[in-house]
């Protein structure tokens, strides 16, 4: 088996682990070595498993630098949450060595696709190839793809609409997409709902909506999001899983889709979805009365 580390090395206890996995792995496997930009492209490597060692934006990074390679993820995480990482520095290197025999469970996780085609292009924007020839920026993203504000932080006006209707208009500061993935990150944060990692949709959520009736939508996964930038600031900008970004002029038209390919993450058989919500994010805890 070969296999590739990425490491988030500037994150405390990473190297350290780091420098304790290497000998074990060329022990096992043929290694590939350690990677730490998050620039590499990672498409062209002969490769059977990633080990992911730092958090959630570092296996954010690899699946979207994958450029849609089938190649099975593992992420170890060193950081606060670890939904996608879900496995932890003490799970070294016993982990490694189950996914090495095939013994955990890979699971895929659908990812979106986001495309700006500028203004006064024409574009049949529910035409795959007609976008994919005509648009001046995309990338995919396993979290969300979020329209944000920028300076000067005045209220923007976008154009909401799927499957090419004729929408409806949207003021306040910006607009999420994410998948199932992404629901428990800057969705949830937004006041949006959390959906299961295996429920195939996107959630439409606004970012300070100036209006009450205007709540966040959970989608079919196989429509197509199609936001114009009416009103926008210098500083409004597309960014996509927070790492990378497009800025965004009035008139420019942000199509939203299912991607081609999936993430194949390798999941902790250990950590259930109810026990994730409970013990990262608290869902459902019982309020403390221990007043002091």
């Amino acid at each position: 088996m070969k296999v590739l580390v990425v490491a988030n090395l500037p994150k405390p206890k990473v190297q350290p682990a780091v420098d304790t996995l290497v000998p074990w792995l060329k022990e096992r496997v043929t290694f590939l070595g350690v990677e730490d930009d998050r620039e590499f492209d990672l498409s062209k490597i002969d490769m059977d498993l990633i080990l992911v060692l730092g958090g959630d934006g570092t296996l954010l990074s690899v699946a979207r630098r994958l450029c849609g390679r089938q190649i099975p993820v593992m992420g170890f995480n060193f950081g606060r949450l670890g939904f996608l990482a879900s496995f932890g520095p003490e799970h070294l290197p016993d982990s490694v060595q189950l996914a090495i025999d095939g013994k955990l469970p890979t699971k895929p996780r659908m990812m979106i696709e986001a495309s700006v085609v500028k203004c006064g292009v024409e574009c049949d924007f529910l035409d795959p190839v007609a976008v994919n020839t005509m648009r001046h920026w995309s990338t995919c993203a396993l979290n969300d793809a979020v329209i944000s504000a920028g300076s000067p932080f005045r209220m923007i006006e976008l154009n909401v609409g799927t499957d090419g209707d004729e929408g409806v208009r949207y003021f306040g500061d910006g607009m999420i997409v994410c998948t199932a993935s992404g629901s428990t990150a800057y969705n949830i944060a937004a006041g949006g709902p959390i959906l299961s990692p295996q429920v195939e949709a996107m959630c439409l959520t606004p970012l300070c909506a100036h209006s009450l009736s205007f709540r966040p939508i959970v989608l079919h996964a196989d429509q197509t999001v199609i936001l114009t930038a009416k009103r926008v600031n210098r500083g409004t900008e597309l960014v996509v899983d927070g790492q990378s970004s497009c800025n965004l002029n009035k008139g420019d038209h942000i199509i939203i889709r299912r991607a081609e390919h999936k993430l194949m993450l390798v999941e902790n058989p250990n950590l259930r979805e109810w026990q994730a919500l409970g013990e990262k994010l608290h869902w459902a805890s019982v309020p403390n009365y221990n007043w002091k």
